[in-house]
């Protein structure tokens, strides 16, 4: 700033000669979330995500703190033979026993295996409450007939009434039911206390609504809810995601929502409580945990506030990092709404920015004051059974280990040695091409400076090979991919350190040190000291081909010289081989296998140095094939059986219907064709045409079968059946078809659901028509299919969604496009007063529905099937009336309660008995008509369809399921 605006009277930074400077500061302590360590800055670990499972350790942290819970868990009947990927119990106490004793974040893989989840359920988002109750369920049944049984009821059921009272006579309906948690409104209340309010709010059922009591017809009524008991731990699920009927989707309610630290149930004179209800017990609870969603409804992010001992300190629990936290961070700041940004200019007049916080509490668990005593309870190492102790302890021990061998990594390299006997057990069991496996050859971990030499002596003592008898050859990876023993040791690498040595010979790969042990033996089978080896003379190994056994095996290596000839030593391979000395053989050398077997005849004319023959290559040998023998082999030679080794595949099918089962395996070829394949599982099913046999392939991210089957040879190998995108898989899912699937490609598959004119009855067909029919061909087979009122009957097809009429199909309409997936095609008569409209009558659409009470604002949802209805010129409501209700069949009694309305875009216009009806429809098309309708206003009797059952799960959720 210049000093002359500092100076300047009028500014007003200079009062009595004196400036005033303000400094905030402020002091955060910055934490290195990588080097943050939990255990020892809490006291507590995490749980590590496994992608998408941060909703599921907010609950187990929740429930782990609950000690009465955990030394439940602990007590569940478990023993040493269970195994924790197979056993929920089990697999709940590891995971709890690692939390209180482990220094390090947990992992839930376990567990998750344990409830029958795969990587696709791990990386599919849930809802905590959901998967809170199906968690709960399992555990209650798992604790059936054992010591803890009931726990589960102890610590989380309440009970309520509801009752329905009648006003001006005495009669009083009442219904005890239990519940695990509450689920509390969020919209339109501003507290626990309000949402406690709503719950117990009396509904007056009078007018159009009254109640039907027994032996006193309609009444006047009051209905409500009312408390009997609540739980120890009390468990509160706040409705932060509800379905916009308006908008036909879920949304997130982020409003501000305030819940205390101190909740009284028996506020106001036990305005909550039922007649029935304990007075003798005192409802007053203190907040446990809070659980948090942060994020909007297609996603997010879940964590959990915890204070496990009900102290003043608070701990936010964040999948794998737990920290301090506190009162104001756990409560006030979750309570959701809109947060004001500091202004940054104060000296104008703006308005401040507002935003809406999308963190807010989801699940608040509240714990009994006078229950706090027995539900935070001690838990210690004798309330864990001692298998588990000793098990888990051995767990850590290892995993201690572990760490300190990675720790301890730099100073050590591991030396694989594979020896003579590696190659005898292994090729033609395990190895069919190069020489072995050297994953499954014996490994040493030697510190990198002791000398090459000092190892040779730990090598003496583990094989009984004295030092003076071993050879060690160094490996080499060729340029086709290939790996052989490439040239021995020298002495003065031998006296180099292992750390010096590893570097200088295994610079691709420093990591390990790989060798093969050369060990010579003399007549009487003892070492003897290995030969001199010359530039010479050349290292080669042997593998014999049995055509008839389809078998290869491993028979030794020799020395031979450059310039000699595979003459010279036919006679030594017999010999190793078994057979006459002057039996006749072929020889090959194996050069590549990827991308493709290279595998060539030897001239055993030339010598090895002519072959191109080195150090460490394989020679496979065998008795020439019989030519014009009866005795035909699959794989003649070498090569062939090489190349069918190659592709050599072995399939898992899998019946569609059952998708996570394998039924039964085939071994194939990658390069047998559509045919070859469907024709070999057909046989295996006993099937004569395997053109019914439909194929699909896997998904490997999902774990599920893809979502469209494979085309009548729409491949042209096995090879390109099993891959997904750069995975290969070894699963293929098979559905057995009732026509060649060729035929079934050319048609189109519909299923039209028949509605019955007189019976109150709903049938499914299944249509497969060529794909360039028409409505009217679906119709005429439809007519072959179904049961019709009169021989005359005609029919017509309705494109229904969400229980409205959206579409009637034209009979000229091609069917190839016609969408069933999502739409319901449903196929009835038309009555005959819709056959013959008269020039003012309507057609117009009547659908059922009921107002949701959830919302402040009036919403509307539809349910039933829909129909439509002629409308009369001048005909009022009261004779519209007549029609429906003998249409529907609905009892008086019953129809006395239904009201009927306009509604247009959504709004209910309700409508009197001489109301004309005509008046409000004046569209004469159908086609667009869901616009406006007649809404026929009851409630739905009818049993609720799956996707109803869980309003608050989120649109791209699954429902969460426990398998085990």
């Amino acid at each position: 700033m210049p000093l002359g605006e500092l100076y300047d009277p009028g500014r007003g930074y200079l009062v009595n000669d004196s400036c005033i400077v303000e400094a905030d500061v402020a002091v955060r302590r910055v934490i290195d979330y990588w080097s943050h360590d939990s255990k020892k800055e809490t006291g507590y670990v995490g749980l590590k995500n496994q992608g998408a499972t941060c909703y599921m350790n907010s609950l187990l942290q929740t429930l782990y703190h609950i000690p009465y819970f955990r030394k439940a868990v602990y007590h569940m009947p478990t023993t040493e033979n269970d195994i924790p990927s197979g056993s929920i119990p089990l697999a709940l106490q590891s995971l709890f026993y690692k939390l209180q004793y482990s220094d390090t974040s947990v992992a839930t893989k376990e567990l998750t295996k344990s409830f029958g989840w795969d990587t696709y359920d791990s990386f599919m988002q849930h809802d905590v409450q959901e998967l809170n109750r199906v968690l709960s369920e399992k555990l209650e049944d798992k604790m059936k007939g054992t010591v803890v049984e009931g726990t589960i009821q102890q610590l989380f059921e309440g009970h309520h009434m509801n009752y329905i009272e009648c006003i001006n006579v005495d009669y009083k309906s009442t219904r005890k039911e239990s519940f695990y948690d509450l689920q509390l409104d969020v919209k339109g209340c501003r507290d626990v206390y309000a949402s406690f309010d709503k719950y117990v709010e009396v509904e007056r059922l009078e007018g159009d609504n009254k109640y039907h009591a027994e032996q006193h017809g309609l009444q006047d009524a009051r209905k409500g809810v009312l408390f009997i008991d609540f739980p120890p731990v009390l468990q509160l699920q706040l409705k932060r995601f509800e379905y916009d009927f308006m908008r036909d989707t879920m949304v997130k309610i982020n409003d501000r929502y305030e819940f205390p630290l101190q909740l009284d149930l028996d506020r106001e004179n036990g305005k909550y409580l039922s007649p029935e209800a304990d007075c003798s017990v005192r409802n007053l609870y203190t907040l446990h945990s809070v659980l948090v969603h942060s994020g909007g409804v297609h996603g997010g992010h879940y964590y959990a506030y915890i204070r496990p001992t009900l102290s003043d300190q608070w701990f936010k629990f964040d999948d794998e990092r737990v920290t301090k936290e506190d009162v104001k961070r756990a409560l006030e700041e979750q309570y959701g709404g809109e947060e004001e940004l500091p202004q940054t200019n104060p000296g104008f007049n703006n308005s401040p920015f507002k935003f809406t916080k999308y963190s807010n509490a989801y699940m608040l668990v509240y714990i009994r004051e006078s229950d706090k005593e027995k539900v935070i309870c001690n838990v210690d190492e004798k309330d864990i059974a001692e298998h588990l102790r000793i098990r888990l302890k051995k767990e850590q021990e290892e995993k201690e280990q572990k760490r300190k061998e990675k720790a301890e990594a730099h100073l050590y390299t591991i030396i694989k040695v594979a020896r003579s006997e590696d190659l005898l057990e292994q090729i033609g069991k395990d190895v069919y091409f190069d020489l072995v496996d050297h994953d499954k050859v014996r490994s040493f971990r030697i510190q990198k400076q002791i000398t090459f030499n000092l190892f040779k002596e730990e090598v003496a003592k583990e094989f009984g090979i004295p030092v003076q008898f071993q050879r060690f050859w160094l490996w080499a990876k060729r340029q086709n991919h290939t790996y052989r023993p490439n040239r021995p040791l020298t002495p003065q690498e031998e006296s180099q350190s292992v750390g010096q040595l590893r570097e200088v010979s295994n610079k691709a790969n420093n990591a390990e040190l790989k060798l093969f042990l050369e060990v010579e033996v003399g007549q009487d089978s003892r070492p003897v000291p290995p030969p001199e080896k010359t530039k010479e003379d050349i290292l080669l190994f042997f593998k014999l081909y049995d055509p008839s056994k389809e078998k290869l095996r491993y028979v030794g290596r020799l020395f031979v010289k450059g310039s000699g000839k595979p003459l010279e030593i036919l006679t030594k391979l017999n010999e190793m081989a078994g057979f006459a000395p002057d039996q006749e053989i072929e020889l090959y050398e194996e050069i590549k296998f990827e991308p493709n077997v290279m595998c060539e005849h030897i001239d055993k004319r030339l010598t090895f140095r002519s072959s191109q023959l080195e150090d460490g290559d394989i020679v496979c040998f065998q008795k020439p094939p019989q030519m014009g023998s009866n005795e035909q082999c699959r794989y003649p030679d070498v090569p062939s059986f090489l190349e069918y080794m190659h592709n050599r595949q072995v399939v898992r099918f899998r019946s569609l219907e059952k998708s996570k089962e394998d039924e039964f395996c085939l071994e194939l070829s990658k390069l047998h064709t559509y045919d070859d394949v469907v024709e070999r599982v057909a046989n295996h099913l006993g099937l004569d045409d395997p053109s019914k046999i439909r194929l699909t392939s896997h998904n490997c991210y999902s774990q599920q079968p893809k979502p469209q089957p494979i085309k009548y040879r729409g491949v042209d190998h096995l090879s390109d059946m099993l891959v997904h995108y750069n995975q290969t898989s070894d699963i293929l899912y098979y559905e057995v078809l009732d026509i060649p699937l060729p035929e079934l490609q050319g048609l189109k598959t519909l299923k039209v659901a028949f509605h019955h004119a007189t019976k109150d009855e709903v049938v499914i067909h299944t249509i497969r028509l060529p794909k360039q029919s028409t409505v009217g061909d679906v119709i005429n087979d439809l007519k072959t299919k179904v049961e019709l009122s009169h021989p005359s009957a005609e029919l017509r097809l309705l494109e229904v969604f969400y229980h409205k009429i959206y579409k009637i199909f034209p009979h000229n309409e091609k069917i190839e496009n016609i969408n069933d997936q999502y739409w319901t095609l449903r196929a009835e008569e038309i009555p005959e007063e819709e056959k013959n409209l008269g020039p003012h009558d309507r057609l117009i659409h009547v659908y059922h529905f009921m107002k949701d009470t959830t919302q402040n604002q009036v919403q509307v949802q539809n349910f039933g099937e829909p129909f439509f209805l002629v409308i009369h010129e001048g005909e009022a409501l009261a004779d519209v009336k007549m029609r429906v209700q003998r249409k529907l069949q609905v009892p008086d009694e019953e129809f006395s309660k239904w009201k009927f309305a306009f509604l247009s875009l959504g709004r209910p216009e309700y409508l009197q008995d001489s109301d004309i009806v005509s008046n409000r429809f004046q569209r004469r098309d159908i086609y667009g008509a869901w616009e406006q309708y007649l809404g026929l206003e009851h409630s739905d009797n009818a049993p609720k369809r799956s996707y109803a059952a869980n309003q608050n799960r989120h649109t791209f959720e699954k429902p969460v399921k426990i398998y085990n």
